[in-house]
């Protein structure tokens, strides 16, 4: 292929198909019709040598080579992007851009509902989505799906992505207010569980992938100890609902617990076994690093997320 005669307009019309395998969502994309989309992807047969996609009912199918295209290519994009819009500024107030955070539910209560009035105010033609995490896979979120911001707990990340702490959070033990094996043991709410007590009871485990066993279980097992899981949920609204109904406890972060417990009548009790704080962080690709819009998306989320910062 001669790159001096190839219509790098091609390129977009290449990722708009990788994402919306269909002409017509293509088109809606890159804002051009049907019939102009498929002129483009002719093209891009000719030009690349290789079907790219095959129809599949409604939807195309990309081939291995145009697989093999589509991350480099987002990339290459989002760098010509970020290059060719320079420095300048971001106003808010002025500003049309939609934002996706990839997140836990943890974020739909804790960030979303004061975000809500700050977008308002300061931004009032900015949309912000909160969208799930790809499970057991962050890195995969911002490098596969349109995702501006994932909200994780940290670990390490290759080289193009950038990460900064957004707080440390404890965890606690809940349990509804008149759970009766709690009562009978003489405890009120801030109380220590005793370790007996802890691992007799049945446990909800927040598990996106269904997974038995958490940090709670590492630290229980350092102690030579186990507990009773119950049930796995993939949501923290659904483990504390789940609390408030039953005689069932489960580990929660602090702040969320803090949040729920007068809504659902929940107690808050301290854990027998120490456990590690979460570190949670906001983990971005380095090509938004210079972003002006992107610095004011993550300042904002920073600022109103620092308060749950136990240092």
């Amino acid at each position: 292929m001669n790159l001096l005669t190839f219509d790098l307009n091609l390129l977009r019309v290449l990722d708009a198909l990788l994402r919306e395998q269909s002409t017509v969502k293509a088109g809606h994309r890159v804002r051009l019709s049907q019939p102009a989309v498929s002129a483009a992807l002719g093209r891009l047969r000719d030009a690349l040598n290789d079907p790219l996609f095959v129809r599949q009912g409604q939807r195309l199918v990309p081939t291995d080579y145009a697989r093999s295209l589509e991350i480099p290519l987002r990339r290459l994009l989002g760098e010509l992007t970020e290059l060719l819009s320079g420095p300048g500024a971001f106003d808010p107030l002025e500003a049309h851009h939609n934002f996706k955070i990839a997140g836990s539910d943890f974020f739909a209560e804790m960030l979303m509902p004061p975000l809500a009035p700050v977008l308002e105010a300061s931004a009032p033609n900015v949309r912000i989505q909160l969208v799930e995490l790809v499970p057991g896979n962050h890195v995969e979120t911002l490098e596969k799906q349109d995702i501006d911001l994932a909200l994780v707990p940290m670990e390490p990340f290759p080289a193009w992505v950038d990460s900064a702490k957004v707080f440390r959070g404890p965890f606690v033990v809940i349990s509804r207010k008149t759970h009766p094996a709690i009562r009978r043991a003489g405890l009120a709410p801030g109380d220590v569980l005793p370790i007996d007590l802890f691992c007799s009871l049945g446990h909800v485990v927040f598990s996106p992938e269904g997974k038995l066993r958490a940090m709670g279980d590492s630290a229980l097992a350092r102690m030579g100890r186990e507990r009773r899981v119950v049930m796995t949920l993939p949501t923290f609204s659904g483990v504390c609902h789940a609390v408030a109904d039953s005689d069932l406890v489960a580990l929660l972060p602090q702040s969320l617990a803090l949040q729920m417990a007068p809504r659902l009548k929940l107690a808050i009790h301290g854990a027998p076994m120490p456990l590690e704080p979460a570190h949670i962080c906001m983990a971005w690709h380095r090509r938004n690093t210079g972003n002006p819009a992107h610095r004011w998306l993550r300042d904002t989320v920073a600022k109103i997320l620092a308060p749950l910062d136990a240092g």
